[in-house]
């Protein structure tokens, strides 16, 4: 009895320390839209490893990818509440919780990888994730470079506007997008994307719009027989976390953080840049799909889209937010509203 009275001062010693040693360790939980294999996933594993690393292992991240967690947007409220702890998701379904983002979205303002990392990476991408952390409560951390949104469907190939004439288009609820669909002359059905393969499995819409990277992760191929080389929004999908949860982390772990959402966005942009060929020829001769190119370099499909520009101008802040972004792309400013 009296060596085990000696010894319980020791043990306790010894059970505090490891108890210490726990409270420093957490697992976040990632909520990832798209299936494992796309831009987005990549994304979340690069992040995943990077803020281990610069933690010595402290902290880890648990991905649960398509749409595990919720809808994209409901992940922006949750992560905005401290429910849950990061989200990668389309900038589309941040846009209507801080509308100024939209300005990424206008149909045709980002036409290839170059022109979204510009943006991104520069002044405007800056002012945005402020915006963000304003507005929706939420911490742009990093970037998906996921590629141009391309028109697929399961009827006929599709090379200019009028050719969509009957066809019944899967679209975000993005009030944009759906207006840049209108501008096409057709009246889309706005769908969460949790619901879209079901919905091209059944018929009930005949066609979408993703990157070449994304149609073969959620595996379209099976319900979309067309892809169109079109080039009228360029996705990104950003990485957030709320903002409560930012300013709770000490100010190295802010760092560590931030440096890891860098270092992610930049591996997104290479991984992007390295692949998107390879999966368009693999979609062609191993999964069947036909690719048309748009008729006159697309100049129809821009000439009707870009008349919904004015329409948005007082969401994204001013005609003004939108000639600074085509100012750092090097081209004219935007016509009048």
């Amino acid at each position: 009895m009296k060596l085990t009275r000696l010894m319980l001062p020791a043990a306790i010693s010894l059970a505090s320390v490891a108890l210490s040693g726990n409270a420093l360790a957490q697992t976040w939980k990632m909520a990832v839209g798209d299936a494992a294999g796309g831009t987005q996933y990549e994304l979340a594993t690069k992040f995943a490893e990077l803020i281990e690393e610069k933690s010595d292992g402290d902290t880890t991240v648990d991905i649960f990818p398509n749409g595990q967690l919720g809808s994209e947007q409901d992940t922006v409220n949750n992560a905005s509440m401290g429910l849950l702890d990061l989200s990668i998701l389309a900038i589309n379904n941040i846009t209507p919780f801080s509308p100024t983002v939209g300005v990424l979205t206008l149909p045709y303002v980002m036409q290839n990888a170059e022109d979204a990392k510009k943006l991104t990476q520069g002044e405007i991408g800056d002012q945005l994730a402020e915006n963000t952390i304003r507005d929706a409560g939420v911490r742009i951390l990093g970037w998906s470079y996921s590629g141009c949104r391309r028109l697929t469907n399961s009827e006929r190939p599709i090379e200019k506007p009028e050719d969509l004439e009957g066809l019944v288009i899967r679209v975000p609820k993005n009030e944009i997008m759906i207006a840049a669909y209108q501008a096409w002359g057709v009246n889309p059905n706005p769908l969460a994307w949790t619901e879209t393969f079901t919905a091209l499995q059944q018929g009930v819409v005949d066609g979408q719009d993703t990157p070449y990277i994304t149609i073969d992760a959620m595996k379209f191929y099976e319900v979309q027989n067309h892809a169109t080389d079109s080039c009228y929004v360029f996705l990104l999908e950003p990485l957030i976390m709320g903002e409560g949860q930012f300013q709770s982390l000490s100010p190295e772990m802010q760092e560590a953080v931030l440096e890891a959402g860098q270092e992610a966005t930049e591996h997104s942009y290479d991984y992007l840049v390295e692949t998107e060929d390879s999966i368009k020829k693999k979609l062609v001769e191993e999964h069947g799909m036909t690719i048309t190119q748009p008729a006159n370099d697309e100049k129809e499909w821009i000439e009707q889209a870009t008349q919904v520009w004015p329409q948005f101008y007082d969401s994204i802040g001013g005609k003004e937010k939108l000639d600074q972004a085509l100012e750092a792309l090097g081209r004219d400013p935007a016509p009048a509203g």
